[in-house]
C-alpha cells in the first residue's frame, strides 16, 4: 500500500493524505484523482506520493485516477502557493483553476488558418530601438505605444529570438476576437508550433494543448487571461497585450489579475516580461514613473495614417441619439464609400423602461438594478443575473398605462441609423446580436474589413484590437456611460475607453475622424482625448489619487458579505468590519490600514442576494491579507452568509 499527499478545491486549509494500491494503479505527483472528503467525493490534486505514512487519524483509499500522466508541474504548485497566500484562498481553488478540466484528448482545433501572417520586411527605427533594448537583458519592459505604433511585431520579434534560444513563450491577449485573429496571423510564422489557451476551447482541446506545452512540443502560447498558467518547461518571455484591460481580472475566487501572475512567474523563471497599450492602467504608470519597470516609447504609426481629428458634440438639448453633426458626418463617409464605426457602451434598446405617472422604474427583482428594454424580443432584461420579464402593460405601483422608455441602447441607435441612412448596409456587433457565435462575430469583421459592411454598430468588442484599413469615421454616441460610475477609477476607463476607440480611426490614412457625443463637454477625460493630451491626463490623474490616498499610492482589499437575507448580510459586515478594526488597532499608526467604509455595495441585491462590503485601504499589500485572515480565525463568518475576497479590486460595484 502506497500513500499520496493532496490538495483538495475547497476553502479549506491543509494538505490530505490518502493510500492507494501501486500495484492497480500508477500515481505520481502533477496527477489528479478523484477522493473521499467528508460526505463528498471531490477532485485532489496529487503533490507527493510515499510508502509510508505517519497520519495518526484513519486514511481513506483513493476512488479512481483521473489522469494518465502528469498535468501541473512543481512550479504550478509552487505559484499557487504564492497565490493562495496573496489572493486568501487555498491552493487547491488555485491548482482548480490552473488545469484543464477534461479528460479525454482531441486533435480538433476550432481555428481554421485562413491566412498567411508575412513577417515586416523592414522595421521602423523605434520598432528596431525597442527590440535591441528588450534582447539587452531579462527584464520588465512596457511599450508605451500609440494605437498602430507596430507594437505586434515587436512582440513576435522577440519571440522568435526567445524560441531560437529553447525557451517558451507565453502571449496574453484580453478578448477572444484579438485571439482569434492572432491565431490567422502566427500560426505559420512560428511553423504551427502555436497553442491557443481560452475559455472557448473545449476541456478535451484545452488538456491537448496542456499535454503539448509540457512536452515542448509548443514554442508559443497565445490566450487570454488563464494561459498564464501554460505549464512552459522553460519559460523565456510573458507578453501582456492591451495590458489595461479589466478582462486580466478574474470575477471568481481565486480573484488573481494576470500582470501580478505573470510578474511573479517572470521573476521565479527568469523571464522577460513586457506589457504593452496606448492607454496604461494607473497602476503601471506609476510603476513606469517609479522606474520600476523600463518604459519604451512608441510614439509613431508604423502603417502611416495620422492621429485622427476628434470632436465633441453636445448632447444637451438633443432629442436623437445621432446628433446633426454626426449624421452629416457619417453622410460624408458614406458618399466617400468609407467605413463608419458607431460605439455604444450600453446593450439593448433603451436603458430603463419607467411609469410617466409616478414615475416607477422596472427593476430586476434579483439585482437593486433598473431592466433593459429589448425591443426586438419586446421584453426586460436584467443584464447582471439573467433574469428576463414580458413588458409590463400596467404600473404595478400605481397602475396607469402610461409607461415609456427613455435613455437608448444599441438596438434603438441601430433603428435611428437606419431610418436616417435606407441605402447604407448596417450591422450590429454586440453580447446579444452575436449570442456566443464567435465565427458571427468573425464574419461580420472581415465583411466590414472588406468594405461589405458600411457601419458598424457596436460595443466594446468594436473598440480596440481591430483594423479597418477604410475606416474613415468613429463616432462615440455617449461618453458619458462610463462616466457615471460611482467609482474613483471612472475617469481613467472614460479616458482609455475613449482613445482606444478613437484609435481606430486614422490607423492607416491622414483624415481619420472621431466625433464624442456627451453631456459633459469640459470633463478632464473627454479633454484630455481631445486634444491628446495623455501625459497631462495620468499626471493630473495620479496628483488625485495622492490626494485621497487611492491605488497606485495604496492597495485596497473587498470584503463582501452576501446573504439572501438583507439583516444578516449587514450584521455580518458589521461584526466583522468591528473584528478588523480591532486588530488594525495593534499597528503602528504611520502603517495602519485604514477601514473605508462598511456599507451596502454599489449594486446591494445581485442574483437574489444582499449584498454588503467591508473597504480596506493600507500601503502594505502584505498587511491586508495577514489583517483578514487574523480576523476570520476570530469571526466565523455565520451559516447562510458567503464572504466574497478580493484584493487590489477592479470594480466596486
Amino acid at each position: 500500500m502506497m500513500f499520496l499527499t493532496c490538495l483538495v478545491p475547497l476553502p479549506v486549509e491543509g494538505e490530505y493524505t490518502y493510500s492507494y494500491d501501486e500495484e492497480k494503479q500508477v500515481v505520481r505527483p502533477g496527477f489528479r484523482v478523484t477522493v473521499p472528503f467528508g460526505k463528498r467525493t471531490v477532485t485532489g490534486y496529487v503533490i507527493s506520493t510515499s510508502n509510508e505514512c505517519t497520519s495518526e487519524f484513519e486514511i481513506k483509499e483513493i476512488r479512481k485516477v483521473i489522469d494518465k500522466r502528469e498535468v501541473f508541474t512543481p512550479e504550478l504548485v509552487s505559484l499557487a502557493t504564492w497565490m493562495a497566500s496573496f489572493y486568501m484562498c487555498t491552493p487547491g481553488q488555485v491548482l482548480s483553476v490552473m488545469v484543464p478540466s477534461g479528460k479525454r484528448e482531441s486533435e480538433n482545433s476550432i481555428f481554421d488558418i485562413d491566412e498567411s501572417f508575412v513577417p515586416v520586411k523592414e522595421l521602423h527605427f523605434q520598432q528596431e530601438e525597442a527590440i535591441k533594448r528588450i534582447q539587452a537583458k531579462t527584464g520588465l519592459y512596457y511599450l508605451f505605444g500609440a494605437t498602430g505604433s507596430g507594437k505586434s511585431e515587436v512582440y513576435l520579434r522577440v519571440c522568435e529570438d526567445v524560441i531560437k534560444k529553447g525557451r517558451q513563450a507565453i502571449y496574453l491577449v484580453p478578448e477572444i476576437t484579438l485571439t482569434h485573429q492572432l491565431a490567422n496571423d502566427v500560426m505559420n510564422r512560428f511553423k504551427n508550433r502555436v497553442a491557443i489557451l481560452h475559455s472557448a476551447l473545449t476541456p478535451s482541446q484545452r488538456l491537448k494543448y496542456w499535454h503539448d506545452i509540457m512536452d515542448h512540443k509548443v514554442d508559443l502560447i497565445i490566450g487570454a487571461r488563464s494561459a498564464v498558467f501554460a505549464p512552459c518547461k522553460d519559460l523565456g518571455l510573458i507578453i501582456l497585450d492591451e495590458e489595461h484591460e479589466n478582462s486580466y481580472k478574474s470575477g471568481n475566487t481565486p480573484r488573481y489579475h494576470a500582470r501580478q501572475v505573470a510578474q511573479q512567474r517572470a521573476k521565479k523563471c527568469n523571464a522577460t516580461m513586457i506589457m504593452g497599450s496606448a492607454t496604461p492602467s494607473m497602476e503601471a504608470y506609476y510603476m513606469m514613473s517609479k522606474n520600476l519597470v523600463e518604459r519604451i516609447d512608441m510614439p509613431y504609426k508604423v502603417a502611416g495614417g495620422k492621429e485622427p481629428k476628434v470632436e465633441i458634440v453636445s448632447l444637451l438639448g438633443e432629442e436623437r441619439s445621432i446628433s446633426r453633426p454626426l449624421e452629416r458626418a457619417i453622410g460624408q463617409a458614406l458618399q466617400e464609400k468609407r467605413g463608419v464605426i458607431l460605439f455604444l457602451n450600453r446593450r439593448g434598446y433603451t436603458y430603463y423602461y419607467h411609469c410617466n405617472s409616478c414615475g416607477e422604474v422596472a427593476t430586476c427583482p434579483n439585482c437593486s438594478v433598473a431592466l433593459t428594454y429589448h425591443k426586438n424580443l419586446n421584453s426586460l432584461h436584467c443584464h447582471y443575473c439573467g433574469y428576463t420579464t414580458r413588458l409590463m402593460t400596467v404600473c404595478p405601483k400605481c397602475g396607469s398605462t402610461d409607461l415609456s422608455v427613455s435613455g437608448f441602447g444599441t438596438e434603438k441607435v441601430e433603428e435611428e441609423v437606419k431610418k436616417l441612412f435606407p441605402l447604407a448596409k448596417v450591422e450590429r456587433l454586440d453580447t446579444d446580436s452575436v449570442s456566443g457565435d464567435r465565427e458571427k462575430a468573425k464574419r461580420v469583421i472581415e465583411d466590414f474589413k472588406k468594405g461589405e459592411i458600411d457601419i458598424l454598430l457596436g460595443t466594446q468588442m468594436v473598440a480596440k484590437g481591430l483594423n479597418f484599413p477604410l475606416l474613415k469615421l468613429v463616432g462615440v454616441i455617449n461618453a458619458d456611460s462610463t462616466l457615471s460610475v460611482p467609482d474613483f477609477r471612472a475617469e481613467e476607463r472614460t479616458f482609455a475607453l475613449l482613445k482606444q476607440v478613437a484609435g481606430r480611426a486614422g490607423r492607416y490614412r491622414d483624415d481619420g475622424r472621431v466625433i464624442i457625443q456627451t453631456n459633459r463637454s469640459e470633463d478632464e477625460a473627454i479633454k484630455a482625448v481631445m486634444f491628446s493630451r495623455t501625459k497631462e491626463f495620468y499626471d493630473r490623474e495620479l496628483e488625485i489619487r495622492k490626494l485621497l490616498g487611492y491605488p497606485p499610492y495604496s492597495r485596497l482589499l473587498a470584503l463582501t458579505l452576501r446573504s439572501k437575507s438583507e439583516e444578516r448580510s449587514e450584521s455580518s459586515a458589521r461584526e466583522l468590519g468591528d473584528v478588523i478594526e480591532k486588530i488594525t488597532l495593534t499597528i503602528a499608526k504611520e502603517k495602519r490600514p485604514k477601514i473605508i467604509g462598511i456599507q451596502p455595495c454599489i449594486i446591494s441585491k445581485k442574483a437574489g442576494s444582499y449584498r454588503h462590503q467591508i473597504l480596506i485601504s493600507s500601503v502594505s499589500a502584505a498587511l491586508l491579507p495577514r489583517i483578514v485572515s487574523k480576523a476570520l480565525e476570530l469571526y466565523k463568518v455565520p451559516h447562510g452568509v458567503y464572504l466574497e475576497v478580493d484584493i487590489d479590486p477592479l470594480s466596486l460595484l
